[in-house]
């Protein structure tokens, strides 16, 4: 989810609970080799042990589709001790696509093949090593085939989206291929997609096999799904509020003006979905543009306070 779950949102959500594990944004490669400073950026847990501030591990997703500069980078970032290493074959953005990354590459097993294995030579048997596809580029026709590749390659773990790239993010998730996938191969398999409440989370469990499901649209949309699948009892909206504030506040010191309030209308306009409380917030704050002038809607809803902008 480039773009929405960066590390201050990672971090609010890891600090309201329930996570296992988490993976950033992915970390583009290239023809280069990246400096530490670059993987420190995007995962900026790696500079706490590879955890979040309340110790959720965060893994580092790797995006390319050279085997040989994947590989040396894959080194490079194990030097810096992350909680996991991924690999992303899942991400469907043009832009990604166009570049040969991401999804692109689920037409062709043996390059899947050839990079993975490249870069778990690198990886240690004690780091994580685990990546992500979808169920093919236009059709399921070579889901398996990918599958069995990156399983050949030597992952610990293979988390599965329910889609192909030209579904993009269109419902429903095809729940039942992944119970295909996992059938197919002896490696734990975590499904993923359209996965938005509690009892998704049960039929999703049911449809595929898979004991594990990550959640990616779903956390951002209820932040407390997490605790509420463990069967933990929550504090809704009034939970959420003060992390709503701490968010917002991370915003302001790491983005320019111009676009912290996008930042926040976008986490407030996925959480509609579950709390009317969103919706009123971001109603309020829809059509004000500038940054100071939310700081001052947000002190006047008691959310924030002018010492706290300042600090």
């Amino acid at each position: 989810m480039e773009g929405l779950a960066d590390d201050l949102l990672r971090g609010v959500l890891t600090d309201l609970g329930g996570y296992d594990w988490g993976i950033c944004e992915f970390v583009r490669v290239s023809n280069t080799l990246l400096p530490a400073k670059t993987y420190e950026r995007i995962c900026p847990e790696l500079l706490n042990g590879s955890k979040t501030r309340t110790g959720t591990p965060m893994r580092v997703q790797l995006l390319g589709s050279d085997p040989h500069f994947m590989a040396e980078n894959a080194r490079r970032l194990v030097s810096l001790n992350p909680a996991g290493v991924d690999i992303n074959f899942g991400c469907p953005a043009p832009t990604v696509f166009r570049h040969r990354g991401g999804s692109a590459l689920l037409g062709e097993p043996e390059l899947l093949n050839e990079i993975t294995s490249a870069v778990r030579a690198v990886v240690p048997a004690h780091i994580p090593f685990t990546a992500k596809m979808r169920l093919g580029i236009d059709d399921t026709s070579r889901a398996v085939d990918c599958a069995q590749a990156l399983q050949a390659a030597g992952i610990d773990e293979l988390i599965v989206h329910g889609r192909t790239k030209v579904d993009g993010y269109r419902p429903p998730a095809r729940w039942e291929w992944i119970d295909r996938v996992r059938a197919a191969i002896a490696i734990p398999l975590i499904a993923n997609g359209e996965v938005w409440t509690v009892e998704d989370f049960r039929n999703c469990q049911q449809a595929t096999g898979c004991a594990d499901i990550m959640i990616g649209r779903g956390a951002v949309a209820d932040p407390l799904l997490a605790r509420r699948v463990r069967g933990e009892e929550t504090g809704g909206w009034a939970e959420i509020l003060p992390s709503v504030a701490t968010y917002w506040l991370g915003v302001r010191n790491k983005v320019v003006p111009v676009h912290a309030g996008g930042r926040l209308k976008q986490w407030l306009a996925m959480m509609r979905r579950n709390y009317p409380e969103a919706e009123v917030l971001y109603e309020r704050l829809r059509t004000i543009k500038g940054a100071a002038d939310i700081d001052a809607a947000m002190i006047a809803e008691g959310l924030v306070t002018q010492a706290q902008l300042a600090a």
